[in-house]
């Protein structure tokens, strides 16, 4: 019989939803393997300690972890659980990810890129999504986690293409705003809006619409009244009522998803969910150079699309739906396979996928 002896975890979250969620992704697919405990610790480091002085103190021969975690992050180590593997992601939690595992000596796994002048070897595996990290010993190349989990969803094992011989009959649009480098003239919000309408009377579709914290008052109000035409809008889950958390209606509910590219969460979610994903860009938008290779993998992996909210229309949009090859798999389920055989110490003689 396997042993089913809980793995405790340390889950080193920051602030940023985008970054733990990732994290909590890994913490699911462990749960694939083994039984997991996890601790969660909060990491809020104090600003006023640069972080070249705390690289610098990660290689000194004085590196003391009890020390650091108490001067930077008001961590006190006494409070520490033992446990058997840290995960954190994003990279506020580098360093703390470090001293905690030298602390306890286990192994750790962090998610994202690292920063200038901190060498891998600092952890037992770092989850990357980036193709230019295929062929480190140290890292998993992969779609970024996600604890969405698209059979509990009810999604089709099998995805079929759509496109001009099959359109969709219920779309999904997630609606973001200014964000960075990614600005949105009023011009291109009518224009995103005049292509929902489009393709409703094109097709029959029906839309399910999400917006989020960085929707404009005065789209939503759009989108609000766009909605009371049922034989356009299925749904309109309004984020300044609804609050977080509601995207897994639309992706339990919809064929494929059109979403605002300044989003990256909800984009590599939806992927993550086996949906088809067409994300549609402002003329003024502008990745940095990690989001820019993401999306590059993305598509590499013919997982989704992008468009010029300019160039949208039905006839480009079901073009370009057709050029998607959606996962087939579970994500999670794939990636428990992986860390499985990338951390076979923490699963000998456990519970298997």
């Amino acid at each position: 019989m396997p042993d089913k002896t809980p793995l405790r975890v340390i889950f080193l979250a920051d602030t940023r939803p985008g970054h733990y969620h990732i994290a909590q992704g890994v913490i699911a697919a462990l749960a694939r393997l083994r039984p997991v405990d996890v601790t969660r610790i909060d990491v809020e480091r104090k600003w006023i300690v640069p972080t070249r002085w705390l690289r610098a103190r990660i290689n000194a021969k004085s590196f003391y972890p009890p020390r650091m975690l108490r001067m930077a992050y008001r961590i006190d180590a006494d409070t520490v659980p033992q446990a058997d593997l840290v995960v954190s992601a994003g990279g506020e939690t580098q360093m703390p990810n470090i001293c905690v595992t030298r602390l306890l000596g286990v192994p750790n796994i962090f998610c994202g890129s690292l920063l200038r002048g901190l060498e891998p070897e600092n952890f037992s595996l770092i989850i990357s999504s980036y193709e230019r990290d295929e062929g480190s010993d140290k890292h998993l190349v992969v779609l970024k986690p996600s604890s969405i989990d698209p059979d509990e969803l009810g999604r089709p094992k099998t995805v079929p293409r759509y496109g001009p011989d099959l359109p969709p009959k219920t779309l999904g649009l997630l609606i973001g705003g200014r964000a960075g480098r990614f600005h949105y003239r009023d011009s291109e919000w009518e224009t995103l809006l005049s292509f929902v309408k489009e393709v409703s009377k094109a097709w029959g579709t029906r839309w399910l619409i999400s917006t989020s914290r960085r929707t404009p008052d005065s789209v939503a109000d759009r989108i609000a009244e766009l909605a009371k035409d049922d034989s356009v809008v299925a749904k309109f889950i309004d984020f300044r009522t609804a609050g977080p958390g509601t995207l897994m209606e639309v992706f339990a509910m919809a064929d494929a998803i059109v979403c605002t590219e300044d989003s990256s969460s909800m984009i590599s979610e939806a992927v993550a969910a086996r949906l088809p994903v067409v994300g549609v860009s402002p003329k003024a938008c502008r990745f940095t150079e990690d989001e820019q290779l993401y999306r590059d993998f993305l598509m590499h992996n013919g997982w989704s699309r992008t468009l010029p909210i300019a160039d949208l229309s039905p006839e480009t949009f079901a073009a370009t739906l057709s050029e998607i090859a959606p996962l087939q798999e579970n994500p999670l389920d794939a990636l428990a396979e992986k860390l499985k055989q990338r951390l076979p110490q923490l699963f000998d003689d456990h519970t298997s996928v």
